[in-house]
């Protein structure tokens, strides 16, 4: 007999924020110049960003989490964000 479980895991979203293109990164610089002086050469740039997971209630939509980002977890000028969340 097959029994249907729901997951008791709230949906959760996962932002990425990272500086666009072009924008000077300084954190990035001063990790890449870090990399260099240890004798990783290879590396030639470093780019950092920010990770959010949200907990979401089941009928947020994706829209109310665009709009998260455009409020408070990115700064549109400098940045872009990219969204994961469940279907």
């Amino acid at each position: 007999m097959a029994t249907s479980m729901k997951s008791s895991t709230p949906p959760r979203a996962v932002v990425t924020v990272r500086y666009k293109s072009g924008v000077l990164d300084p954190q990035g610089a001063t990790i890449q110049r870090a990399l260099t002086d240890l004798g990783m050469d290879g590396i030639t740039e470093v780019r950092t960003g920010r990770t959010f997971e949200l907990e979401l209630s089941p009928d947020t939509t994706r829209e109310t989490v665009e709009q998260a980002c455009r409020a408070l977890l990115a700064n549109p000028i400098i940045e872009t964000y990219q969204i994961e969340m469940p279907e």
